[in-house]
């Protein structure tokens, strides 16, 4: 299955540009996986779900070694019925039916906790839709457990959940609610927000 993200990138400096452009580099290992395009607004990425968060989290971390106060937006994709890369998008076969939500939060767990750190922390809030046909509540519910036995769960908000930690276990966090939650045959969206060196005290 193939996935996409489209991700706007915010450094608070004056040399943001520097910044970002520096950044864009560490998509270079990915270039074979996606299809990359960088306009004025955001910068698309269309590929292989197991490797998008990956992909973002260098581009995040590699922007949040500059120091300054870094802000990463992105609406995150899978399924995407209707989408103009909607033959690379959709599954070419019928999904296996996915295992009971009991193991998939368990699996999320484990999977997530292997991530190896990364040296920078991070913040994120996002919110999880899970879209199409059969019990959406009911992989929001499991999501939610499994996002409060991560280890980086920070709280509840309204509309949304805040993450806390390491980039590379909030990041593998993420893959985990994106890849295990939400029917393998429905649309499912993230809506996230990233931060790290922030000025604002906890």
């Amino acid at each position: 299955m193939f996935s996409g993200a489209q991700i706007s990138l915010y450094p608070m400096s004056d040399d943001f540009v520097d910044i970002i452009l520096n950044a864009i580099k560490a998509l270079d290992p990915y270039r074979d996986s996606f299809r990359i395009e960088t306009d004025d607004l955001s910068t698309l990425l269309v590929g292989p779900p197991e490797q998008l968060f990956p992909a973002m989290r260098d581009l995040f971390v590699a922007a949040a070694a500059s120091g300054r106060h870094c802000v990463l937006s992105a609406t995150v994709s899978r399924g995407c019925p209707g989408e103009p890369d909607d033959p690379i998008c959709t599954p070419a076969e019928r999904p296996e039916v996915p295992a009971p939500l009991e193991e998939r939060v368990a699996l999320a767990v484990r999977t997530a906790a292997q991530a190896a750190d990364t040296g920078q922390e991070i913040a994120v809030q996002f919110s999880f839709y899970p879209l199409g046909r059969g019990h959406h509540m009911d992989e929001i519910y499991g999501c939610i457990d499994f996002l409060k036995s991560s280890g980086v769960f920070e709280r509840s908000k309204n509309f949304c959940t805040k993450l806390r930690g390491d980039a590379g276990q909030v990041f593998a966090t993420l893959e985990q609610a994106f890849l295990r939650f939400g029917s393998p045959e429905g649309h499912v969206a993230l809506d996230l927000t990233v931060s790290a060196n922030s000025p604002t005290p906890r």
